[in-house]
This record gives C-alpha cells, sequence and structure tokens, in this order.
C-alpha cells in the first residue's frame, strides 16, 4: 500500500532546462523562467522564449501570489490515497501571468472557487522535495462570515 501512496520525486531533464526550478523550490522560491526581450515569464521551462524563439531567457522569482482559473476536485473510493483524498487541484494563474497546475491545501474543497485569491505553500514530495502548491488567502475571511 505504501507505494500507491509515495508520489514520484521528479527529476530535472535533460533536454528542457529545469534544474533551477527544482533548486529554488529546495530554497522555498518559486523560480520561473522569463523571456529577457520581452520580460514575460514562461511556464513550463523551454530552451528558448516561447515569444522570440531566442535562447535570451533567465531564471526569476516570482511571488506566488495569484487567482484560481479552474478547479476539479478529486475523490477516489478505497484504500490506497486515503489521506491525500478529496484531493483540491486548480490552474492558478501567478499574478506574473503564468499558469500553473497544481495541488490547493489547507482548504476544504468547498472552500475553493474559481477567482480565489491564492498564495503559494510547499507540498514535500515522498522524498521531502519541497513541491509548489497552493492555499486560499480567503479561508479565514470565509470562516469568520459562516
Amino acid at each position: 500500500m505504501a507505494e500507491t501512496e509515495a508520489r514520484p520525486v521528479p527529476v530535472a531533464n535533460r533536454y528542457v532546462p529545469s534544474q533551477p526550478f527544482w533548486d529554488g523550490a529546495r530554497e522555498g522560491r518559486l523560480m520561473l523562467q522569463m523571456c529577457l526581450d520581452t520580460g514575460r515569464f514562461q511556464h513550463p521551462p523551454h530552451p528558448l522564449s516561447v515569444y522570440t524563439g531566442s535562447q535570451n531567457v533567465a531564471w526569476r522569482q516570482v511571488s506566488g501570489l495569484g487567482t484560481i482559473y479552474a478547479v476539479t476536485v478529486v475523490r477516489v473510493p478505497g484504500p490506497g490515497l486515503a489521506g491525500r483524498l478529496p484531493l483540491t487541484v486548480a490552474t492558478v494563474e501567478l499574478a506574473e501571468g503564468v499558469r500553473l497546475i497544481a495541488n490547493i491545501i489547507d482548504s476544504p474543497p468547498e472552500r475553493v472557487g474559481i477567482g480565489a485569491a491564492v498564495e503559494l505553500a510547499w507540498d514535500p514530495l515522498a522524498d521531502g522535495t519541497p513541491y509548489p502548491a497552493f492555499r486560499t488567502l480567503a479561508q479565514g475571511a470565509a470562516d469568520a462570515q459562516d
């Protein structure tokens, strides 16, 4: 049963430079590629700018603030993933204009909706590698209104 609960550990890709993303994660920083010609972020990482085709890209830290663009709740009956379900998965649009797919943690699924403000959180993988996740910012305010 332990195999079904462990999430795979990421491996840096030799064709697409992703090591700075994982190095930043270990330091608690969300790092994304930026096209230096346009000043726009891109994700997932590419060897070239998706905007200009140039190699003029660099890794920069982003704020980790965003809003939920789309959301779904994963529910699977039976043993194996107990403790991880239901799992709220969202497409988060960061303040920098990039969308990431990530888990929403520390928030009950019924409190997570499109347009909700979120902040970066870290959800450790089986080996302790910090993996980017998000938590809603409005959680406390929503609870206070009930």
